[in-house]
């Protein structure tokens, strides 16, 4: 009975949700755009500094013993316990997280990540970051984009014959900080296929790789990779200057960052059925569906505590990024920044 009743809701919930989203993801597919607005900050300057200073002090505050303190949903938590809570919450959703994610957007998030990847630029040979990646949504995409272009680069060079020499090919690399997640992508990527490290013919494949790691203070040389993606994963994240600094460290010079997160929505009415949909529905759709109501109404709390698109674009400034833009997607429900490593 307990399965006919979530089936029923989750039913009627994506029913809802398609009837307020659908004609805005139809529009993208005629246009093949899904944007509302663009927003370039541009190169750090001094007339920034003020929009930097407030990031900056947002970031992290202190409680009244002087600790340092950062939010976990609508609490404020010391700074130093939110990394295990969050990997709590991330164990206990790893199993459901693709089918929640798909029930809870409708769909739509998969045309998100597909927006963001067609702004990656894939190229032979690169290797691309992908933080808090867990079940592998963003990194596979990226990956198939690379396979093909690096099958397209052979047949031009030579036809297609086969070359043995595996450093011709790129790297994709999914990192998040909790091992079920991961867990998780390596059995979908080997679901589908995506784990082999040579084509038909013998010609070297991008690689995939899943790493252990904190976007605070990733498992990464400077200067070692060629694109670094996070798809809504900032968020979770205790120091959120702290992983926008570690992104541009890992990053070439030349790199360039892509953020892809939940934010503020910008237009009326979708303003407001959003706040109630994703304020009442979500949670109880997690209750029903994944049978953790608590994990997403974090989830859903956490959206609320996120800097507005303006203020992560300061932040991103104090982190020494430059050309910092951000597009609103879907009347701004999700926003994709961006942001470029220059030359040391």
């Amino acid at each position: 009975v307990h399965h006919r009743s979530s089936s029923a809701f989750a039913s009627a919930v994506e029913m809802s949700l398609r009837r307020m989203l659908v004609p805005a993801r139809d529009a993208l597919a005629r246009r093949g755009r899904f944007l509302s607005s663009t927003s370039h900050v541009g190169f750090a300057s001094e007339g920034s500094n003020g929009a930097r200073e407030s990031a900056e002090k947002d970031a992290t505050s202190s409680s009244p013993s002087g600790s340092a303190t950062t939010s976990f949903g609508y609490k404020d938590v010391l700074a130093e316990e939110k990394e295990g809570m969050v990997r709590e919450v991330f164990e206990k959703v790893a199993p459901s997280y693709d089918l929640m994610n798909d029930l809870m957007s409708a769909g739509v998030h998969r045309l998100w990540k597909d927006y963001l990847v067609s702004k990656v630029g894939v190229f032979p040979g690169m290797t691309h970051l992908d933080v808090a990646g867990g079940t592998g949504d963003v990194a596979f995409r990226v990956l198939r984009a690379l396979r093909a272009e690096e099958a397209a680069a052979r047949r031009a060079a030579g036809g297609g014959k086969p070359r043995s020499d595996p450093s011709s090919a790129g790297r994709v690399i999914v990192s998040d900080i909790n091992p079920a997640m991961l867990r998780e992508g390596e059995k979908r990527a080997a679901k589908h296929g995506l784990s082999r490290s040579t084509d038909v013919r013998g010609n070297p494949l991008a690689t995939l790789e899943f790493v252990e790691g904190n976007a605070e203070r990733l498992p990464f040389e400077d200067n070692s990779v060629d694109t670094y993606t996070i798809a809504f994963g900032l968020r979770n994240v205790t120091d959120t200057l702290a992983a926008l600094k570690d992104a541009r460290r890992v990053l070439r010079p030349g790199g360039r960052f892509f953020c892809l997160e939940f934010s503020k929505v910008t237009q009326e009415p979708l303003k407001s059925m959003y706040e109630m949909y994703s304020l009442n529905v979500i949670p109880a759709m997690g209750d029903l569906v994944a049978r953790d109501r608590d994990s997403y109404q974090y989830l859903v709390e956490s959206i609320r505590r996120f800097p507005k698109q303006e203020k992560l674009a300061a932040m991103m400034l104090e982190a020494g990024f430059v050309d910092v833009s951000h597009e609103n997607l879907t009347g701004g429900i999700v926003a994709l920044h961006s942001g470029f490593k220059l030359e040391e």
